[in-house]
Parts: structure tokens; C-alpha cells; sequence
């Protein structure tokens, strides 16, 4: 059986404290369309069912996984039909696994030229550089 303060509705401030997100960032994701639009006290507040924290907490999920705010809209409107988000979600989380190899391919090759530009650092024949131009002037041989 639920108690009375298990089922009312929460103000912004309470949902923040809740989630641990600040009160504009409810106010972004409603006007962003991943919180569905509250219903308001007669004094205008915005007063959120208790189940938006959880939703909070799956959209913090998702952008720790650095999923796009649009995949995560999909993947609630899939939720927010009953059906189970795990097909698209999978499909979702195999693109972002392509893009992290990709991204972490790139890194590793900056990685590698940033090794190449500190080891051959400092020369001393290196003179003081002109406007305009590297760090270095290139060395015969690189």
C-alpha cells in the first residue's frame, strides 16, 4: 500500500534534490521533450509525479554512456510505450562503441605524434622561434 508522501507530486526543487540535477536542467529536459509536461498547482508551480526521478536517473544513464538527447528521446518514447527499449538500445550502444574505437584511434595517433614532438624536444640547435612559424624549425632526417 502507498503512503500519502510516496504519491505527491514533487515541486522542481524537490525533484532536483531527488535526482541531483539542478532545477534548470528539469526545465531543459521538459523543454527538450524528455520530461513530459508537468501538471501545475492553482499557484502555478510545476508539480512532477514521483516516477520523474527514475526517468531523470535513466536520462543521466544514457548521457554517462554519451548517448545523443535525441537517442534518448527515442529510447523514452519507445519506453514510454510499454515495450521494452533494449533492441534500441543495443543498436544504440553499438554505434557509440564504433564511435568511442574511432575516437580512441584518433586519440592514440595524436598520442603518438605528441610522443615523436617531445622526444626530439629540446634541441639545441633550436633558436628562438619567429612570428609565425612552429616551435621548431624541422631537423634534417624528420
Amino acid at each position: 500500500m502507498s503512503t500519502t508522501t510516496e504519491r505527491r507530486e514533487l515541486r522542481v526543487a524537490e525533484l532536483a534534490a531527488a535526482a541531483d540535477v539542478s532545477a534548470d536542467t528539469i526545465r531543459y529536459y521538459e523543454r527538450a521533450g524528455l520530461l513530459p509536461e508537468p501538471a501545475r498547482s492553482p499557484a502555478g508551480y510545476r508539480l512532477y509525479n514521483p516516477a520523474a526521478v527514475e526517468r531523470l536517473r535513466f536520462i543521466q544513464a544514457c548521457q554517462r554512456l554519451g548517448l545523443k538527447l535525441r537517442d534518448i528521446t527515442d529510447l523514452l518514447a519507445v519506453r514510454d510505450t510499454g515495450a521494452c527499449p533494449c533492441e534500441p538500445a543495443a543498436d544504440l550502444l553499438q554505434r557509440r562503441l564504433a564511435e568511442l574505437d574511432a575516437e580512441m584511434a584518433r586519440l592514440t595517433a595524436l598520442r603518438a605524434e605528441m610522443v615523436a614532438m617531445a622526444e626530439a624536444l629540446p634541441d639545441p640547435d633550436c633558436p628562438p622561434p619567429l612570428p609565425g612559424t612552429s616551435w621548431c624549425p624541422p631537423s634534417e632526417g624528420r
